[in-house]
């Protein structure tokens, strides 16, 4: 498996919480990842197969322990750029399952949002309330997240694990890059504040 961060955001975002405001800055990267996803890598990730790790030096080192105080990003909304670089033929409706795995979880202990559903290549944006996705209650987020868990899948639904179909070609290889950016509450999404992602173009990748 093949994977690049953007390091270069981890500087944006770290000269930012710096900044004279510190801690109150309104959005910080969570993670920037580009990598190709195979079929064998589908089938051998582990523990659990079509997933993808966000861990380590993949994820932003200087993430907020508390997610609740001194800035709320429990209740803000997350920015979520989705950029399908290649992509089989055939236009299969595909989507990524973006989980938050947590120091400390309650309940089943994790929870999940996703990428818009994509049949082509091209850039998606979106802006996703944190509280309104599966289970984000399961978080007990003034411990703050270890990691994140991305789930390649089908458009059938939250089980519809890609590895699990009778024609992954329709699905790998694929390469991606998916980019979280946390906004507090009450805040609304600043991509001058990332300049290091390209400008947004619209969904047909034109």
């Amino acid at each position: 498996m093949r994977q690049t961060c953007t390091i270069s955001l981890w500087a944006a975002m770290s000269a930012l919480m710096a900044a004279p405001a510190v801690g109150y800055a309104d959005q910080f990267v969570l993670f920037d990842v580009t990598f190709t996803f195979t079929k064998a890598d589908a089938d051998n990730s582990t523990p659990n197969k079509s997933h993808f790790y966000v861990r380590g030096s993949s994820i932003n080192p200087d993430r907020p322990k508390d997610w609740t105080t001194p800035v709320d990003y429990r209740n803000g909304t997350v920015h979520i750029r989705t950029e399908v670089i290649e992509k089989p033929a055939g236009g299969e409706n595909t989507t990524w399952t973006l989980c938050y795995i947590p120091n400390k979880g309650q309940g089943n202990g994790y929870g999940c949002t996703g990428t818009v559903l994509y049949r082509e290549k091209g850039v998606y944006e979106q802006d996703v309330p944190m509280t309104s996705w599966w289970r984000n209650e399961a978080i007990v987020w003034t411990e703050g997240i270890k990691q994140m868990d991305l789930v390649i899948k089908d458009g059938s639904g939250g089980g519809g694990h890609a590895h699990k179909r009778a024609d992954p070609e329709k699905f790998f290889p694929a390469k991606m890059r998916i980019t979280m950016v946390q906004v507090s509450a009450g805040s609304t999404y600043d991509p001058s504040l990332v300049p290091q992602l390209r400008a947004k173009v619209d969904s047909s990748g034109k």
